[in-house]
């Protein structure tokens, strides 16, 4: 009898060994007081929340030409921290325009006051209701930030999104918002098909279903904001504030000049955006070629 139930644990024992690699390794618990952002990483069938290391070095300052966008995000976001009523947020438009870096430059203004920060992709999205359990208890604020969030002609994944903003954020406990990016307003394609079959109803113009079907997604946002194309003065002023921001902390004397803004606009050409982004990276190119130059 003993010879057998050893030969039985030694058998158990080899299984076990070889099923403990396909097992989800132990996460340990998230410290909100310290950890501010955190990303939801799938993990086979489940998933767990990845703390982040952020920086908090963009302020609200730092975006230039998008006043109204600002104020308004910011007072939603205001609203949340308090326990007032606050919405969804949809920001939309051109691409390099400050839509993330809105998000992200209002976890460094609130980030004391609670509010903390958890990315999730676009392929995640049917697990908000595991993530929302886990962070329904905590006394923090989370905002669930989705950017880049977009759907392709034919996918199905969008109306996932709709049932999941339907039947769980709007009924998630008050400390939980989504806040998501997109270039598109309404987050699927638009089409020249898309305004066929559209039916007179009472002397009415009403669309076809596809079309109410796509618009409804975006409906489920409480809040859009637009974000558009710069002027090329708009492109100039943010190329000055961080030629100013980074020279700044050089310790680098410099002065706008015409001859700088032809270079800022050659950088832009040549690149084919005029927005914030490139006028991040035109300002870091020419303070750092004025800085190398001085060495020599």
């Amino acid at each position: 009898m003993d010879s057998r139930l050893n030969a039985f644990l030694e058998r158990a024992e080899t299984v076990l060994a070889r099923l403990e690699p396909l097992l989800p390794a132990p996460r340990p618990q998230i410290d909100w007081n310290l950890c501010l952002a955190a990303r939801w990483q799938r993990d086979g069938r489940s998933g767990y929340l990845l703390p982040l290391e952020v920086s908090l070095d963009m302020r609200l300052s730092d975006l230039i030409g998008v006043d109204q966008q600002r104020e308004q995000l910011g007072r939603n976001t205001r609203q949340f921290l308090d326990g007032m009523p606050a919405n969804h947020a949809l920001l939309w438009g051109s691409r390099g325009t400050g839509k993330s870096s809105l998000v992200r430059a209002l976890l460094a203004e609130h980030a004391e006051a609670g509010l903390r920060l958890i990315e999730i992709e676009r392929d995640h999205l049917a697990d908000l209701p595991r993530v929302v359990e886990q962070l329904s208890k905590l006394p923090q604020r989370f905002v669930l930030f989705c950017d880049d969030l977009s759907f392709e002609a034919g996918e199905g994944d969008y109306r996932v999104l709709k049932s999941v903003l339907d039947g769980s954020l709007e009924q998630a406990p008050d400390n939980v918002l989504l806040y998501a990016t997109s270039n598109r307003r309404h987050l699927v394609p638009e089409k020249q098909s898309d305004n066929e079959n559209w039916k007179m109803v009472d002397g009415e113009l009403h669309p076809n279903e596809a079309v109410e079907d796509k618009i409804a997604l975006s409906d489920r946002f409480g809040l859009w904001l637009s974000f558009y194309p710069f002027s090329q003065d708009h492109y100039l002023n943010v190329v000055e504030h961080w030629i100013g921001q980074l020279a700044s902390t050089a310790g680098l004397n410099w002065q706008r000049d015409e001859a700088l803004d032809i270079l800022a606009v050659r950088w832009a050409t040549g690149r084919g955006n005029r927005n914030g982004r490139c006028a991040y990276q035109f300002a870091r190119y020419w303070v750092g070629l004025q800085l190398l130059e001085q060495k020599r």
